[in-house]
């Protein structure tokens, strides 16, 4: 697993040892990951990359987040409850250096504080099949800015909830991206 674009282009990722196998965590391929990062650049969503403030949902590895540092992003706060998930979230992120321009919470989703600044990029990729998507999304509800870009990676295709407009689905193999846009 590795960055593949921006200032740390490269940059090989700490990923999931061997010893945390039951931390169950799913890393976005890095071909999924790069496919939606070029459509994210495409021009299609105007820049939703450059200078935003990005919230990073379920973040495992922090690998998306990450990326989006990489590719211009002014701020990453990644949200993951398990503890394997911290660790490399923070191994990752010191590797880039980038610890000023990150902050890791170690709360469930529907637990977060707060926020200090709403966010304009949002990632979701819960745990496949356990229907946590629309409960994240509900409980992130303030840190969701206005006409932010919403990425969500599922199992299966997802309807826009109420508040969200659908903007494009994309399937690689067993995964679905769903790209919607918060009520402005």
């Amino acid at each position: 697993m590795r960055i593949i674009a921006g200032t740390h282009r490269g940059t090989a990722l700490t990923a999931v040892g061997k010893g945390d196998a039951g931390a169950h965590l799913r890393p976005t391929t890095d071909r999924v990951r790069e496919s939606l990062f070029n459509v994210l650049q495409g021009g299609r969503f105007g820049d939703p990359i450059n200078g935003a403030q990005v919230l990073d949902l379920f973040a495992g590895t922090g690998a998306l987040g990450l990326e989006a540092l990489s590719r211009g992003a002014a701020h990453v706060t990644f949200v993951d409850s398990g503890r394997v998930a911290q660790k490399l979230i923070r191994a990752n992120v010191a590797k880039l250096r980038r610890e000023a321009d990150c902050t890791v919470l170690g709360a469930p989703t529907e637990a977060l504080p707060a926020p200090a600044t709403p966010c304009d990029l949002i990632f979701l990729d819960p745990p496949y099949r356990q229907n946590l998507g629309m409960k994240a999304l509900q409980a992130a509800e303030r840190w969701i800015a206005p006409g932010a870009l919403i990425v969500w990676e599922e199992s299966t295709a997802q309807l826009a909830p109420p508040g969200f407009a659908a903007l494009d689905q994309r399937r690689y193999g067993d995964t679905w991206v769903t790209f919607l846009k918060a009520a402005t």
